[in-house]
């Protein structure tokens, strides 16, 4: 009986296990493309400005941020702000540089006045016997003398304004601005952390006009020859093919790029070259966000080679 039982239970087992496995439905049916012959193309979306990075030129702790996701700010608004006391400091130290340097202007105009004065008294004596030639030489040269320390004071206040101008100027640079009119789409800095200048895999902040969307279709460079600017395009949400809007180009970026991983996929070759067309849509057809995927479909003529065309020459004897 328990031979009997084991046998049937391992035909149960090898009948059951054979039978096939119910494929998974998908969560979201994949977008297909409206043309018989076409370019399909992943898309990401971003602002019409582009995606600004902002960074700083000048590294330091920020004390401030002016700004949180979501704000419009114009152009030259503040966003965020550097410690700036060592150069307050220097900007004082400066401005005394210069005060001191136009105060010593001044006592060189009236060494050169009093200088001026006494050659001019020893040169309004006619007769030569009241006065030596070497003090009369002595009074011209002191006066010359006189003339170039004020030279040289003058020259010490444009040096000093120079200075002063060059700490402002440091100064504003630790004040980060806004560089177009925009949102802030992404704010990774806080106050008290270190900002370092130079380029950054995570920016500091992220800025864009969302006025208007634009859609960076990368094109295979294989299918680039196909592409036609006045072709018609159509881009479906990523997640749900219900949703879909026309695209118009907005302008053709004409150098070819390696791709960027945007599919996520394994088996997607990173070392192919895209063609990069931008198109714009209207942001309100769609509930899209900054940096989201598209599937992007471009109408293309298929290619008929003329019947009547020659083969080209193979390499050889042409004879």
């Amino acid at each position: 009986m328990l031979a009997a039982v084991g046998f049937l239970f391992a035909i149960y087992s090898v009948v059951s296990s054979n039978q096939p496995m119910p494929v998974a439905e998908a969560v979201a049916e994949p977008a297909s493309a409206p043309y018989k012959s076409y370019i399909a193309g992943s898309g990401i979306i971003e602002a019409k400005s582009q995606n600004i990075a902002i960074g700083t030129p000048l590294p330091g702790i920020v004390i401030k941020v002016a700004v949180k996701v979501g704000d419009k700010v114009k152009t030259g608004a503040p966003l965020f702000y550097l410690d700036d006391r060592d150069t307050r400091a220097e900007l004082a130290i400066k401005s005394a540089d210069l005060v001191k340097a136009k105060a010593d202007v001044i006592v060189a105009k009236a060494s050169v006045s009093d200088t001026q004065s006494l050659s001019q008294l020893a040169e309004a004596v006619t007769d030569r016997r009241a006065i030596s030639s070497e003090e009369l030489l002595k009074r011209r040269n002191a006066l010359l003398v006189a003339k170039a320390k004020l030279d040289s004071a003058l020259a010490v206040v444009q040096q000093a304004e120079a200075n002063l101008a060059n700490t402002q100027t440091t100064l504003e640079r630790l004040v980060v601005r806004a560089s177009v009119d925009g949102d802030v789409l992404q704010v990774n800095v806080r106050p008290g952390e270190f900002a370092q200048a130079g380029f950054l895999n995570t920016p500091l902040l992220v800025l864009g006009n969302m006025d208007q969307f634009h859609v960076r279709v990368d094109i295979d460079e294989n299918d680039a020859w196909r592409f036609d600017r006045n072709s018609k395009a159509i881009a479906y949400l990523r997640g749900n093919r219900n949703f879909k809007a026309e695209l118009t180009l907005a302008y053709l970026e004409p150098f070819v790029v390696p791709k960027k991983s945007l599919t996520g996929d394994s088996t997607e070759r990173v070392d192919m070259r895209v063609l990069q067309a931008l198109y714009s849509f209207d942001r309100n057809q769609l509930p899209v966000y900054v940096g989201q995927q598209m599937d992007v479909f471009i109408e293309a003529q298929d290619y008929v080679p003329d019947q009547n065309s020659q083969p080209p020459l193979k390499s050889g004897n042409p004879s």
